[in-house]
Order: structure tokens, then sequence, then C-alpha cells
């Protein structure tokens, strides 16, 4: 098959997703061509089998700001003729498959069906503005098929938008020959002595990743056992957690890492991984950490509970939780046998319901339906 994806190319869990899944698609044979406004993060370089498109946005005086929706359907429109895609697969309703929808109109010779692959805030945030919830329907509703990363993502979706199209469930995935378990010695003698524990945390730094509550939890795990924690990824609130480590002192022991491309190695490093979000509609971090058999520490949120078995995987808590999380990072830390027995249970699970060689099957199986169902 030919198909086109568009991500937003970030650090974000869905661009890393789309990304993740193009990558396989083309390992099993199909031509992959990524539409964006630059390069997915995680792509590796263009090949036989795997293509990027630039979007290229003008700036034209009439606009405040750049029609970015309508270079997008255009580039669609284009590389579809070009390259005779089969289909679209877009991440992120808006304005993604607005713009899928709009190409598929201009294709007039042809039918060109497009997915749609809800990743949260898309719904969560952005869908429910109520200036955004009848384009964010409509655009749903014209999708060939639609697909959430969890149930609680379907589950919103439909309650909350009243759409008649169904929407499937497909997890997120993860390639588990790459978030494997590995010796991180030599990581973690850059970071900590042989004594020290080491906790990680890695997002986006957005607000909902509640990235000063890893401060606090950090915090109160130092007070108890020596500790170095890793700060993995970039955003707006990483100059208040900065300045939140120089106010209680914390400086030699806190590293801020910026964005980071081979994160599996730095999870390889941790005893334990932090996830304190208002929300997660899946929790990808949580899975590639489980994948390297780290135990996690997350927020009992929207899809966290369908990757992380509280007690068995790592511990869920209540959101904003900060002493409760600190608790639970502690037991993990202190007791080398539990820490151990969650890392091999959190690995089984990653093996049997969340590896890639699971998950891409799943989608190549919708592609072929959908595209029957468009003849």
């Amino acid at each position: 098959m030919k198909i086109g994806i568009t991500c937003y190319p970030t650090y974000g869990g869905s661009g890393v997703v789309a990304t993740e899944l193009g990558l396989e698609l083309a390992a099993r044979g199909h031509d992959v061509h990524f539409i964006s406004y630059a390069t997915p993060v995680r792509m590796t370089s263009p090949s036989e089998r795997l293509h990027f498109h630039e979007v290229e946005v003008m700036n034209y005086p009439l606009f405040d700001h750049p029609p970015y929706t309508l270079a997008l359907a255009s580039k669609m429109y284009n590389v579809a003729v070009n390259e005779s895609l089969d289909l679209l697969h877009v991440h992120y309703a808006i304005p993604h498959s607005v713009s899928a929808y709009l190409a598929r109109a201009m294709l007039k010779t042809r039918k060109l069906p497009f997915v749609t692959t809800l990743h949260g805030t898309d719904i969560t945030l952005v869908g429910m503005d109520r200036s955004y919830l009848p384009i964010t329907r409509f655009s749903i509703e014209e999708s060939d098929a639609v697909t959430a990363i969890s149930e609680y993502l379907s589950k919103v979706t439909r309650d909350e938008f009243q759409v008649r199209t169904r929407v499937e469930v497909i997890p997120n995935f993860v390639n588990c020959n790459v978030f494997q378990p590995a010796d991180g010695a030599c990581c973690r003698k850059m970071f900590a002595a042989n004594h020290e524990r080491v906790l990680a945390h890695l997002s986006n730094f957005r607000p909902v990743k509640r990235v000063p509550d890893v401060i606090e939890i950090f915090h109160r795990v130092r007070r108890e056992i020596p500790a170095k924690l890793l700060m993995i990824g970039d955003g707006p609130d990483r100059t208040i957690a900065e300045w939140m480590v120089r106010e209680k002192n914390l400086t030699g022991d806190v590293f801020f890492l910026g964005k980071q491309n081979q994160v599996q190695d730095l999870i390889n490093c941790a005893d334990t991984l932090l996830l304190p979000s208002d929300l997660e509609s899946f929790g990808l971090v949580a899975l590639e950490a489980m994948a390297c058999g780290v135990p996690v520490v997350c927020s009992r949120v929207g899809g966290l509970p369908e990757v992380v078995r509280d007690g068995i995987d790592g511990f869920l808590a209540p959101p904003r939780g900060v002493e409760a999380m600190a608790a639970k990072a502690l037991e993990i830390l202190t007791d080398p046998a539990k820490r151990e027995a969650m890392g091999r249970a959190g690995r089984e699970r990653a093996l049997s319901h969340f590896c890639s060689d699971k998950i891409i099957p799943l989608y190549e199986q919708l592609y072929r339906r959908v595209l029957e169902n468009s003849q």
C-alpha cells in the first residue's frame, strides 16, 4: 500500500507514535509518505519506502496567521496525485482531518479515503472548545475510519461529540526490540554514584504534565535517600522547574537533559519513572519505561489504568498527590526485589499487549477494510 501520514512532527506522544507507525509500515514493505511542516522527530533518513514531503506555508499580508490547513490540503492533494497514494492517515482531528477532507474533495477523479486517529488533546482540549466542536465532529464523521488510542478516549469522544461514526480502539505501541532492558551502568555513571537511586521524567513539559510536581516528588524522595533525577524533554514549564530546583538546593541532583531521540538509553538508567500528569489519554512514556523493565509511578487518570496495573507494573496514585507518589516511589527505590519484580511484570505486559508486531497488523487490517469499502 501507498500511505500518506500527517502528524505534528514534535516530541509529543502523537508525533512519536505516528512516526513509529510509518517506520514500521515501511519495514513491512509499504510505501510511506510523511506530509507535514517539518520532518517528524523520530524519522530516520528517507529511503526507498520512506519519504517526507514538506508543507510550505506562505505569508500573505492579508492574513494574520498563515493558512496551514489549506496549505496542508494542497500538499496532500499533490502527493496523492504524484505518488498515487491509496489512502491518508492523519493523527489529530484538528486540523489534519479537515485538510484530508479537502484533499479528498479535490480528487474528483478517484476516491482518496482517510483514517483519523485521535490522540487526546484534539478531543479533550481543542475539540471541547465550543467554537471547535462542530468542525471537530464534522471531521470525525467524514473520516472513512476513526481510531482512538485507548478505551478512555473512545468513550470521551462518543460522549462529548455524540458522533455516529464508530471509534475503534487501537492502542499505542512500542518497538520492544528498541525499548528493552539494557545494562544502564555506563549511562548511570554519568549521573549517579553506585549507592544513589535514579528517577526519571520524560515529557514535553506542558502544564498538563505537572512538571513542578515531579520536582516536589523528588524533593521528598531526596530527603529520605541519596538520589538523582533525570528531566528529559523541554517545554514551557522547564523554567519554573529549574527555578524550583535552585530554591530547594537540588542543583547537583537534577539534570535537565533537553529533547532526546534515543530516550531508551536514558530510561534504562532509571530505577523508576515519574508521570504525575493531570491527564494522559494513553501514557506512551509509561509504556516505554515498562518495555525497558523500569517501574512507573503515575497518576490514576485517563487511559493510564489501561496500561499500568497498580501494584504490579508500578503504582497509580491520585492526580496531584505529591505525598502519595513520593511514598510509592520510595517503596520501589528502597526494595530491590519489588523493583525487579515490577520491572519484569511491566516488560512482560509490554510484550504481550503493546509490542509493534501485535499492533501494526491491526492498522493494516483497518487500511484494507477502508480500501475495500471505498471501491
